[in-house]
């Protein structure tokens, strides 16, 4: 009888049945756990805190419901129970093209006009529970009406050369009304008002180069005037520059020609004078310029020049 052998197995035993499954399973609650605290747990420190920027305001809301405006810097909430609004606080221009008006004499225009704003750090809230801080639909219900309304008020006030003429008291006066009239509600400070362009019919255009041309020529003419004038008077200046010239030479020499004559006046005057003091000083004048010779031809009868006898001797 040959021996009894035991047989051995080829491989191990079948685990239970659902044993290796309920292991990986578990793995990988374990694993997506781990992973879900941990994006639980960023999402708990970088919510907890945010910045606000120097240019922004910030609109804390708890569940929907307004909290507190937030100024800038680094501040802490509640994660996802609060959430944060930002409001711009920035200047922004808004231009309105051809914003059609009227002038003072009636010409009609079309006006391109900017408006300079800001929201107002007072009104944050405000602008946050109106408008959702939407700061283009703001503008569209607060600030369109009005400058549509003022800007050509204000305009209608000046006629069409001035409003060219003083742009500036022009801007001044838009920006004051406008300002006045959305003081009862001011969700914005308005910082100015440009009328940049003003376009007039091409009629008016045409009537205005007619004028200036017509204007230029007048000038043109008025100074042609005034430099013949200014000619005129050089020449009147000249003349009466010669003629006081002549006159001053005139003057001159009579007053020359009396000078002279008073001293031979005088001159002889004081040889009669003397003559008549001296009854030889002709004789001796004539012996001095004697020459000491005699005439080579006389008269009959004429007795010798210059030599006196004395008889009584």
């Amino acid at each position: 009888m040959p021996p009894i052998t035991r047989a051995t197995p080829d491989a191990d035993p079948l685990p239970p049945i659902g044993g290796r499954e309920n292991s990986t399973f578990g793995r990988a609650f374990v694993i997506g756990g781990g992973v879900a605290l941990f994006l639980f747990a960023i999402s708990i420190i970088f919510g907890s805190w945010y910045t606000i920027d120097q240019t922004e305001r910030g609109v804390l809301l708890r569940n929907g419901a307004f909290v507190a405006v937030v100024q800038p810097g680094l501040h802490f909430k509640l994660p996802w129970l609060e959430s944060v609004y930002k409001i711009d606080m920035q200047t922004h221009k808004f231009e309105y093209t051809k914003v059609n008006s009227y002038s003072a004499d009636q010409q009609p225009a079309d006006l391109k006009i900017s408006v300079i704003l800001h929201v107002d750090p007072g009104k944050v809230a405000e602008m946050y529970s109106r408008f959702g801080g939407d700061t283009q639909a703001a503008v569209s219900r607060l600030v369109t009406p009005h400058m549509n309304q003022e800007v050509k008020v204000v305009f209608g006030k000046y006629t069409a050369a001035r409003a060219i003429s003083e742009r500036g008291q022009l801007n001044a006066d838009a920006a004051k009304a406008l300002t006045d009239a959305m003081s009862y509600d001011p969700v914005f400070g308005v910082e100015g008002v440009q009328v940049e362009d003003i376009e007039f019919s091409p009629d008016y255009i045409k009537s205005v180069e007619a004028r200036m041309q017509a204007e230029v020529q007048v000038q043109q003419k008025q100074q042609e005037l005034a430099q013949e004038k200014i000619k005129a008077q050089i020449a009147v200046t000249q003349a009466e520059g010669e003629a006081n010239s002549q006159r001053a030479r005139a003057e001159g020499q009579a007053a020359a020609i009396r000078l002279k004559g008073e001293a031979e006046a005088a001159a002889i005057k004081a040889r009669a004078d003397a003559l008549a003091k001296n009854e030889n000083l002709i004789a001796l004048t004539t012996a001095e310029k004697w020459d000491g010779r005699l005439p080579e031809t006389m008269l009959p009868g004429g007795a010798v020049p210059f030599l006196t006898l004395n008889t009584s001797k």
